[in-house]
């Protein structure tokens, strides 16, 4: 199993140390001849090869098994013409990876809005409100007049169908509980289009409970009973909007993995963001990257039908669980005492334990 790293900007070359080595240390459990490739984007790749993610960095991702992409600092980049491409963009349009998937479950030893959470919310990632994902050639906000902005909404039956297909089997290996979320009420036809869609995907699992929740009461609900709920199937801005709430809800971002997922290619990113305040300083949390890395290694277990590689990924999200029950394996964010490093042993140990 090959995997490219690129450890990003921030704390990502941090946290991307920790996945490394809890990886050689999964490798050392399950011998899964694991080859892990190293790679630049973002300040890196900018400063090295005048652009955040070249050409080479994409042939190269298309070449191994999957991703594991640190957190990129955009804000910071320079235009695109200047070389300032947005990594996770650029990955998520070139290699089509449609779906963002993000857990969000409320883990002994992590405080917690929720007391008890466990669902998945299936975003889709390439249609929508976002402006840089709705037209073929320029932009999908435009303004007429100075005193006048508009938006284009892009929602097909093919975009659709494929994020549910996803969502149908997540939940058909789950607790067989599907919830599409939506403003139907209000965007008749676009969202009306995107719930028949889902739900004649979903018919393609046995036995699934399918149901609708507009998207202002799960806002609600998910506060109120977010045990309810098992996967849920959004559009772009609203799954963008609800995952964070979840993972809010859940522990934080800190401890929500993610991935961008498509037919063919795969990448693991953490769900938040560059933290350059405290980059340097030895004490960024790992957890989310190394979840989002388990949750990758899932994925190429469940399409080549590696039996192997499955149990290791479920085993590299239980010894993260392991780890956070500590204080001493949880990082100073989540009330523990860990260093960056410290917390990333923490893992591997509970690695070595399982095996």
């Amino acid at each position: 199993m090959k995997l490219l790293l690129l450890p990003g900007d921030g704390i990502g070359p941090e946290i991307s140390d920790v996945v490394a080595s809890v990886l050689d240390r999964l490798e050392s459990v399950f011998r899964l001849g694991l080859e892990i490739e190293t790679g630049r984007v973002g300040l890196q790749g900018l400063k090295q090869d005048g652009i955040t993610v070249s050409d080479d960095t994409f042939a190269r991702s298309t070449a191994v098994d999957g991703v594991i992409l640190g957190p990129v600092d955009t804000a910071s980049y320079p235009p695109p013409a200047e070389g300032g491409l947005n990594p996770s963009a650029e990955f998520r349009k070139r290699l089509d990876l449609y779906a963002n998937i993000r857990p969000s479950r409320t883990r002994v030893g992590v405080p917690s809005l929720a007391k008890s959470m466990d669902l998945v919310i299936a975003r889709e990632n390439t249609e929508g409100f976002y402006a840089d994902r709705t037209m073929h050639i320029g932009s999908g906000e435009f303004m007429p007049t100075p005193d006048l902005a508009l938006a284009v909404r892009k929602i097909t039956r093919q975009g659709s169908e494929r994020i549910g297909r996803t969502a149908a089997a997540l939940a058909a290996g789950r607790r067989k509980k599907l919830t599409i979320v939506t403003k139907s009420n209000v965007l008749k036809l676009s969202d009306g289009l995107f719930r028949n869609a889902v739900i004649a995907a979903a018919h393609d699992e046995s036995g699934l409970e399918v149901e609708e929740v507009l998207v202002d009461a799960m806002a609600s609900l998910l506060v109120r009973e977010p045990e309810r709920f098992d996967v849920i199937c959004t559009t772009n801005m609203f799954g963008d909007i609800l995952s964070n709430q979840a993972s809010e809800l859940a522990g934080g971002l800190g401890v929500a993995g993610s991935l961008n997922a498509g037919d063919k290619y795969a990448i693991a990113q953490a769900a938040h963001g560059t933290a350059p305040d405290i980059a340097g300083k030895g004490i960024a949390n790992p957890t989310s990257l190394v979840l989002s890395t388990a949750m990758l290694i899932g994925w190429i277990a469940r399409n080549s039908g590696d039996d192997t590689a499955l149990r290791a990924a479920m085993a590299l999200e239980e010894a993260v669980d392991t780890a956070l029950a500590t204080p001493a394996g949880r990082t100073v964010d989540l009330g523990g005492t860990a260093s960056t490093t410290e917390a990333g042993k923490a893992i591997a140990d509970a690695l070595g334990a399982a095996g």
